[in-house]
């Protein structure tokens, strides 16, 4: 019989992939946290390791490097859970020694599952003593284990959807704690908890199968993590973001778990910015998202583009020559394709409070300079998705 070490905080995502992998024969052990997850890979001696890089005690990177360090386990293979977005994290894993990234917004425990295959092979259960060969996959074998997978995520789903109340409830306390917090350190301790939190609905989310609610999450998880490392970065653009993040959940509780509408429809965004740095800066951080973007160096080109094409969402820096951000917002709102097309301003930290106070001249939100990638990303899901599934239920 193979065996499956699973070092994963979330109880309830390790004991989903613990089952999956029982259920196919596989000898299948957890350990909550890092620390404890190398003990027991010592004792237990498993044939592969699935580990989340977002550990409590000790980080997934340092696990990976404290085993590659360990003759007896250089070459155990070993299967990473990552944020999307964090792709300095997931680079650190594959230098330490990882063999497979995955998304833990979206992998399923059945694209697990075929992993484990690939990796070490079948559980070994179904041989026997008298050395049989395992049985055949025939279409047959394979068609009756596809029901048997869909109805194990409609009860993952159904389950996931009945605690999103409570979920989203602590989600708001924990946000109003952030709010409150005075002092840095204050601060930090609320940051950490409420990323503790995303972290948790990113990895149940996922292997529901609610890809909406799960990228979403992972990328509130993603600009919380970067908000707690670097505190130099908590601001009121930040922290309106976060919070911006946690409303948008709740939207998207309701709107968005519907079984045969998971993906994330596909959306064109506009960027207008006359700065080549900031304007790279921007389509990167979008690209992160797999959102497609068309940019414009000046408004004058932005409008054009405009006439052109129908955007789902645009971005637009407010100190530009000629014409600034909100005078052309101002000539977008004239044409009656752009009437209700969601507007992002971006603006220089130092004016981000008298602007956001100000008549926003037709904008939806606006992001301070300089931005951090994440935030960006985090802004840019809330309206394309808010814009593709509002009219699902008007």
């Amino acid at each position: 019989m193979k065996k499956i070490l699973i070092i994963e905080d979330n109880q309830i995502v390790a004991n989903v992939y613990r089952n999956k992998l029982l259920v196919e024969g596989y000898e299948t052990e957890i350990a909550l946290d890092g620390e404890t997850g190398l003990r027991m890979m010592r004792m237990f001696k498993p044939d592969a390791l699935i580990l989340d890089l977002m550990l409590p005690k000790m980080s997934g990177v340092d696990v990976i490097k404290e085993i590659r360090g360990e003759p007896d386990f250089a070459k155990l293979p070993i299967i990473v859970f990552s944020n999307t977005y964090l792709t300095n994290l997931i680079q650190e894993a594959w230098k330490a020694g990882a063999n497979k990234c995955l998304s833990k917004a979206s992998c399923s425990p059945k694209e697990v599952l075929e992993l484990i295959r690939a990796t070490v092979g079948d559980s070994g259960t179904m041989r026997g003593k008298s050395s049989e060969p395992a049985p055949e996959k025939t279409p047959e074998r394979l068609a009756a284990a596809g029901p048997q997978d869909a109805i194990f995520q409609s009860d993952l789903r159904k389950s996931f959807v009945e605690s999103l109340p409570a979920t989203l409830a602590t989600l708001r306390a924990g946000l109003q704690g952030l709010i409150k917090a005075e002092g840095e350190m204050a601060q930090l301790k609320q940051i950490y908890e409420l990323y503790r939190r995303f972290h948790a609905l990113t990895g149940n989310a996922g292997i529901a199968g609610l890809n909406q609610i799960s990228k979403m999450s992972d990328a509130v998880e993603a600009l919380l993590k970067e908000l707690y490392e670097k505190p130099k970065n908590i601001n009121r653009s930040t922290l309106r973001t976060v919070a911006a993040g946690v409303d948008f959940l709740g939207f998207l509780f309701e709107r968005g778990i519907a079984a045969d509408k998971q993906e994330i429809p596909p959306a064109q965004i506009l960027v207008v910015d006359d700065e080549p740095i900031s304007r790279r800066a921007i389509v990167y951080a979008l690209e992160k998202a797999h959102l497609q973007t068309v940019n414009a160096e000046d408004a004058n080109g932005a409008l054009q583009l405009l006439q052109d094409k129908q955007f789902d969402l645009v971005l637009l820096d407010v100190d530009m020559p000629t014409m600034n951000g909100y005078e052309l917002c101002a000539k977008l709102r004239a044409m009656p394709q752009y009437k209700k097309t969601p507007v992002v301003f971006v603006t220089a930290l130092s004016d981000f409070d008298s602007r956001t106070s100000s008549t926003m001249a037709g904008g939806n939100d606006f992001i301070a300079k300089p931005f951090l990638f994440i935030e960006l990303t985090v802004k840019a899901l809330i309206h394309v998705l808010r814009t593709k599934l509002a009219p699902a239920k008007s």
